[in-house]
């Protein structure tokens, strides 16, 4: 269970790892830096499943994506709400499905520390949040107990 400013420091932690690795896919040539440095790895590593060349139009979704999500992690860093929070969980939780299937279709096995650290910002992030006042757990109108 987190504190509110535990809670706070999570969702702001989750938007800074995400603004980090985000960043290179927002424009069409730190993505193509990043695919070069992933498939070296792929090849140095001998890494299972497929990374091919991105169309332009793959390569439309891909900085579609990194920019949409920088601008979603810069929001979260400058006003980390507890929603903010619970929404980013289940975004992650549904980009975990998404990165799952592609790995049980082929995709690198890269992408599995990815699945990895989606999975542990998302469950982090669904943890019970604990009222840091007893003020705010009574009904309203009902101050006689505090």
């Amino acid at each position: 269970m987190w504190t509110s400013m535990q809670y706070r420091r999570v969702v702001r932690g989750s938007a800074w790892y995400d603004l980090i690795v985000s960043a290179v896919l927002a424009t069409p040539w730190s993505f193509a830096a990043l695919h070069g440095v992933l498939m070296s790895l792929t090849q140095l590593l001998d890494l299972p499943g497929e990374l091919p060349p991105f169309a332009p139009a793959h390569l439309l979704m891909v900085n579609l994506l990194g920019s949409i999500v920088c601008v979603w992690s810069v929001l979260r860093i400058r006003d980390p709400q507890p929603l903010y929070g619970r929404y980013d969980a289940a975004g992650r939780f549904l980009f975990s499905t998404w990165m799952l299937y592609a790995l049980l279709h082929g995709a690198n096995a890269v992408l599995w520390v990815f699945l990895f650290l989606e999975l542990a910002w998302g469950l982090v992030q669904v943890l019970p949040v604990r009222d840091s006042s007893r003020a705010s757990s009574l009904p309203q109108g009902d101050l006689s107990r505090t």
